[in-house]
């Protein structure tokens, strides 16, 4: 499921349809993005306060997601633009 990239970076790689439960709405092209990206295996930011919780991203969009240790299910529970995580990142404490 998760291993370590070039760097130390974490890659995060589920099965070939990885079962996503889309808990806010999302449109199903950004369920499908996201599918795919787990699929092919992407790099992956453990959140440091929530065992489970990553960010994972593809050129535009960051996905906040949780898998089940149980049984392996992809929530996704928000995405936002890719640049507003920039200016996220310059302000950690926020």
């Amino acid at each position: 499921m998760a291993g370590i990239g070039k760097g130390g970076t974490m890659v995060l790689r589920l099965a070939r349809r990885p079962i996503i439960e889309d808990l806010r709405n999302h449109s199903s092209e950004t369920v499908e993005n996201l599918r795919e990206l787990l699929a092919s295996g992407v790099p992956a930011y453990p959140d440091p306060h929530r065992a489970g919780f990553y960010e994972v991203q593809n050129h535009s969009q960051v996905f906040y997601i949780h898998v089940s240790p149980v049984n392996g299910k992809v929530l996704l529970l928000a995405t936002w633009r890719k640049d507003t995580e920039a200016s996220r990142s310059a302000n950690p404490g926020a």
